[in-house]
């Protein structure tokens, strides 16, 4: 049995599969998920497990070269807010768009991890780079 990192082996598998120019969505527990993306559902039950925890254990194993999240995030959520500014400091690493245009997006990506995060707009778009 493994017995660091990912443990889920839906997520690890589908995170084996990403490569360079993927997106995965890591959202909350509203945000509407169109057929498409490969899902993987974690959520347990509201705020279990949350958007800071999961973001935080996939940022771990992915190379991320940008995320995109909803500007709505700023007014809506100051934890998200926070979090999102702190794993991405410099300038063009954080792009904000109109929720709406995230949620089109969303039928793109590659794979979507659903927390259990009950706060509005805790969903990033992480964009997919390779680790050379």
């Amino acid at each position: 049995m493994k017995k660091s990192g990912i443990l889920n082996r839906h997520l690890a598998g589908a995170i084996a599969l990403l490569g360079h120019t993927d997106t995965v969505l890591v959202c909350d527990a509203g945000m509407p998920i169109p057929d498409g993306p490969v899902v993987v559902d974690l959520a347990f039950r509201a705020g279990v497990p949350s958007f800071a925890e999961v973001l935080t254990g996939l940022l771990d194993e992915l190379v991320v070269e940008s995320a995109t999240a909803a500007q709505e995030v700023r007014a809506a959520n100051a934890g998200a807010t926070e979090l999102l500014n702190g794993f991405f400091p410099a300038p063009d690493a954080l792009r904000l768009i109109p929720h709406e245009e995230l949620k089109a997006r969303t039928a793109r990506a590659r794979l979507v991890v659903r927390t259990g995060e009950a706060r509005p707009y805790a969903n990033v778009l992480l964009h997919c780079g390779v680790p050379f």
